[in-house]
């Protein structure tokens, strides 16, 4: 195929600038990352093993699940169901950045993949429906919040007694807001207010009866119905031409 095909061309200019971009919410990231440095190495696992489980996984939330299921013997198939459990909400995120992940090469698709996090995403995705393709936002403010993780996890295996309770100075309710703030920041049409709501019933709903961490996939899916069956027309043409312009 030819890369005609794949008209997404990357600004070298715009990665450094969305990996500065993204510096200040990467040094919550940081607090966290010690957190759970300190917790892995409680829980038996050596700081080179800790330190390569922050490089090579990524995912906060999938590891501190990890971690609790540590041991002399480990449960392979409860981990594998818990990590997935946490992590599918990844399948919806990447679903939602399809139109703009279509225009890379499958290599640089997956390879972008690689370090996606709800906060690159969340920009992402409202530059996008505000008319925007920002790729450049994955790439490079995902560096910058893989660089702070791994950064906090050595800091946390060698000195994560400086911050054992980061839930305690509100540091577990930054990423949250600024998801927030991303969702208030977008278009707000009936369609989104709609969707906006079901998924906020359902996921409330969810984590009332549901297992844990079902909400956050319970709620993505009962608003990506409302999505699905109220379609709308796409961003304007007028938005879109600045878009193209832009590359």
């Amino acid at each position: 195929m030819t890369t005609d095909a794949y008209p997404y061309r990357f600004d070298r200019r715009k990665i450094r600038s969305e990996f500065f971009r993204l510096m200040p919410i990467s040094l919550f990231v940081v607090a966290f990352g010690m957190a759970f440095g300190l917790a892995a190495v409680q829980d038996g696992l050596s700081p080179l093993q800790s330190i390569l489980m922050s490089v090579a996984v990524f995912a906060g939330a999938s590891q501190f699940a990890a971690v609790d299921l540590w041991g002399a013997t480990v449960p392979i198939l409860p981990l594998v169901a818990v990590v997935f459990a946490i992590n599918s909400r990844h399948l919806l995120m990447g679903a939602a950045l399809y139109p703009m992940l279509r225009e890379v090469s499958p290599g640089k698709r997956y390879a972008l993949l690689l370090l996606l996090t709800d906060a690159n995403w969340a920009v992402a995705a409202q530059d996008y429906q505000n008319g925007r393709r920002n790729l450049e936002v994955i790439l490079g403010g995902g560096a910058v919040l893989w660089l702070a993780w791994a950064l906090g996890t050595s800091l946390g295996v060698y000195f994560g007694g400086l911050l054992q309770h980061p839930k305690a100075f509100g540091l577990d309710m930054v990423l949250g807001c600024f998801l927030l703030a991303m969702a208030l920041g977008g278009r707000k049409t009936p369609r989104i207010l709609v969707a906006w709501l079901v998924a906020a019933l359902a996921s409330l709903a969810a984590w009332r009866w549901l297992p844990a961490n079902t909400h956050v996939v319970a709620g993505a899916l009962a608003g990506g119905v409302v999505g699905l069956f109220w379609t709308e027309q796409g961003p304007s043409k007028g938005a879109m031409q600045g878009a193209a312009d832009e590359h």
